[in-house]
């Protein structure tokens, strides 16, 4: 055969097996490729942002993950490292669904885009005691040795730790600080460099969060100024959905919130050992001190504290979700970290318990055991003795009380001045010293006497309004020269 015909034989075979390919493809392989695929496990794909905090070690573990794929429900962890801002954008725009944030960080997010990114569904944890500010003993001793000029709140920007450290700003008498008291940091390690080249006269107080408090501790002339375990309701972790995929998808959302549920009552009494284990596989490996510290400043919030924190439970022990934001945004405006309430005084935007409410009508329960709702006791009432060794903390930022002249009778500007102190009192845990004081001139034991009086009738006040009578204590003080009342919160000698 010439080589003319053998190259046109190779070249007709060649175009049957090119039309062999295309019909292969176009034709027999669609026809039975349906037949021999499998349909996917999942149904739903869920795309959730959050970073690195431990308290968040129950979205990586696998029985969440597992309880999810019974739902066929497959989740994808989008590590953002706290960026809140691009978490709050990604969440508004769809691109995630799901999103965890502090309270605080949620409500700043949404005023800096002039929208709410997502409602709140449910309310993770809280810290009471991971975060806290430390100080050299030295040269702070307590909350009021802050009232000074060279004091700088050295501290990671839109974290918890600034949250903790304007909820300070916010409730002492701070008025002696410096305009620009917050040094920003780029994250905990960062703050923790700054601590180790710091003087022990510093003026600087480090605000941080678990294992790094327990770090700074180590040094015996260290102390802890104050910690959040003293304010609840402010540094709060919730789980947020964008409002259109909640409209759309409100089955799906209910099953991600019962999946998370069971998953936390897996670990409930075992939370050191999951920390250890999610520490570890973040590549940041704990010691078992730090992983106990940790736990030990963390609530975690089981189904029955959400059933009462979304105010669908009898129980009035626990802050309902609309005072936290509403206390929160109060914080943040007071102290001049956001321009405007997103929420427009409608704290109720910001947060949605139809879908817990639906777990509740149906008698959801994670376990084989009711949960408990975690209150914290009252304070105990105190001697005598107990009172006048009382460690004052600091001093309560109360506008001054008014008085008719020459007696102890309170103003209706004063009962306003006390109606706001008795609500902010509601998120203090310490007790309370009322110091009465009265002018220098004339009578000096009845200006004391007078002193007293209005200590007294503060103190009638706020009991009356609330207050727990065990947590107050009116006394009258030498005569100064001032007329005013001050609020000193104080704790007991140990």
């Amino acid at each position: 055969m010439s080589k003319g015909k053998l190259l046109a034989v190779c070249t007709v075979w060649l175009v049957i097996f090119g039309l062999g390919v295309v019909v292969w493809k176009l034709v027999i392989h669609p026809a039975i490729t349906p037949e021999l695929e499998q349909e996917s496990r999942y149904e739903h794909h869920v795309k959730l942002a959050l970073d690195s905090f431990s308290g968040y070690a129950v979205f990586r573990c696998d029985e969440f993950r597992q309880e999810l794929a019974k739902r066929r429900i497959k989740l994808e962890l989008e590590d953002d490292k706290a960026n809140y801002t691009r978490r709050a954008e990604q969440l508004a725009s769809g691109e995630t669904q799901m999103a965890v944030f502090t309270v605080d960080s949620l409500i700043k997010a949404a005023s800096e885009m002039d929208e709410l990114p997502g409602v709140i569904v449910a309310l993770i944890d809280e810290s009471r005691g991971a975060d806290a500010m430390v100080a050299y003993k030295k040269a702070v001793p307590n909350v009021d040795a802050l009232n000074d000029s060279r004091t700088k709140f050295v501290l990671t920007p839109d974290s918890p730790s600034e949250t903790l450290a304007r909820v300070v700003m916010a409730h002492f008498d701070l008025n002696s600080l410096g305009d620009s008291p917050i040094v920003k940091a780029d994250d905990a390690q960062d703050v923790y460099r700054r601590y180790r080249s710091a003087k022990p006269e510093t003026h600087q107080v480090f605000v941080l969060w678990e294992p790094y408090v327990s770090k700074l501790l180590e040094n015996p002339n260290t102390h802890v100024v104050v910690d959040s375990g003293s304010f609840p309701g402010y540094i709060v972790d919730c789980l947020v959905v964008n409002e259109d995929f909640l409209l759309k998808n409100p089955d799906v959302v209910r099953d991600v919130i019962e999946a998370y549920f069971r998953a936390l009552y897996v670990h409930r009494e075992k939370m050191v050992d999951l920390v250890l284990a999610d520490a570890k596989g973040l590549g940041e490996p704990l010691s078992n001190a730090q992983a106990n510290n940790l736990v030990r400043g963390v609530r975690w919030k089981n189904t029955q504290e959400n059933y009462s924190h979304m105010g669908l439970a009898d129980s009035q022990s626990l802050q309902h979700v609309e005072d936290m934001v509403g206390n929160i945004t109060d914080v943040l405006q007071r102290t001049k970290a956001i321009r405007r309430d997103p929420t427009q005084g409608r704290p109720n935007r910001l947060y949605y318990n139809k879908i817990l409410a639906g777990l509740k009508d149906g008698d959801f329960h994670p376990g084989e055991r009711q949960e408990t709702v975690r209150s914290d006791a009252e304070l105990p009432a105190l001697s005598d003795g107990a009172w006048a060794r009382l460690v004052p903390v600091g001093t309560m930022e109360v506008p001054p009380l008014v008085f008719a002249r020459g007696t102890a009778t309170l103003t209706s500007t004063s009962r306003q001045a006390l109606d706001a102190l008795a609500e902010r009192l509601r998120t203090v845990r310490y007790y309370v010293l009322i110091r009465g004081n009265a002018s220098r001139r004339g009578d000096l034991e009845a200006n004391t006497e007078l002193a007293r009086q209005r200590a007294k009738a503060a103190e009638a006040y706020l009991i009356q309004s609330g207050v727990n009578p065990n947590r107050v204590r009116a006394v009258g003080v030498e005569p100064s020269g001032s007329t005013s009342v001050s609020f000193v919160l104080g704790r007991p000698a140990f």
